[in-house]
């Protein structure tokens, strides 16, 4: 059971255009990082005039280290933004910034896609602790019951990351409109703004592949294995 499997050579190709996908997603925010917004606007002002006029007052937006750190925190109810994003004012910085606006607008308008993400959470974050532990000894051990109950708690993981597609799209598409309405872009500065989301996105869809392909491997060795 831990030799090579058939589905490897498709989980194989997934991981690879997941390594491109990151490697796209860097390159074009770099690429329309340079690139400055006409309105002049930094993520910081982008941000802030959305939270405002979507009733969001009291969400604060705070910089943190790093690049591409970027994220909405609803715990806390915090708009991070890395600071390439906060404090200059390109394509990239407002398109990251407006799609984390985008996650807390859910958050405030209860978004029943992450609402339910957000209840799957303290499930899943135990989940996908035990599963990888489970797969392996039943791997070791030869034990379906082990490898069963590893699939089981692997299926919670893989159906968090399919959850999250919708959520993350969802904010993009908000994020878009948002911009369109309140003037931050031009019309000419549209496909900029859609290259940095899409490139984003389709880092949650390799991911969310993998895994999956992950899965149904997993599923596939339980089965042959259980009929033998």
């Amino acid at each position: 059971m831990l030799f090579f499997h058939p589905m490897d050579f498709l989980i194989i190709i997934a991981f690879v255009v997941s390594l491109w996908a990151q490697f796209r997603v860097k390159s074009t925010f770099n690429r329309w990082s340079e690139v400055r917004n006409e309105r002049g606007l930094t993520g910081y002002d982008a941000a802030r005039r959305l939270l405002d006029r979507n009733g969001l007052q009291e969400v604060p937006i705070e910089p943190v280290q790093g690049k591409l750190t970027d994220h909405y925190d609803p715990v806390h109810r915090i708009v991070r933004l890395s600071e390439p994003v906060f404090y200059e004012s390109s394509i990239s910085a407002i398109s990251v910034a407006c799609h984390e606006v985008g996650h807390a607008i859910q958050h405030h308008n209860s978004y029943p896609m992450l609402v339910i993400r957000h209840r799957m959470f303290p499930a899943v974050r135990l989940a996908s602790g035990i599963a990888p532990f489970l797969l392996i000894a039943g791997f070791l051990m030869q034990s379906l019951n082990l490898i069963g109950f590893g699939i089981i708690f692997f299926t919670a993981a893989v159906a968090f990351q399919l959850v999250t597609l919708p959520v993350e799209f969802n904010a993009s598409s908000r994020a878009r409109d948002l911009m369109v309405a309140e003037g931050f872009i031009t019309r000419d500065e549209e496909r900029g703004v859609a290259k940095v989301l899409n490139a984003a996105a389709l880092t949650y869809v390799a991911a969310a592949l993998i895994s999956l392909l992950e899965l149904i491997k997993y599923i596939m060795i339980f089965t042959n294995s259980n009929r033998e």
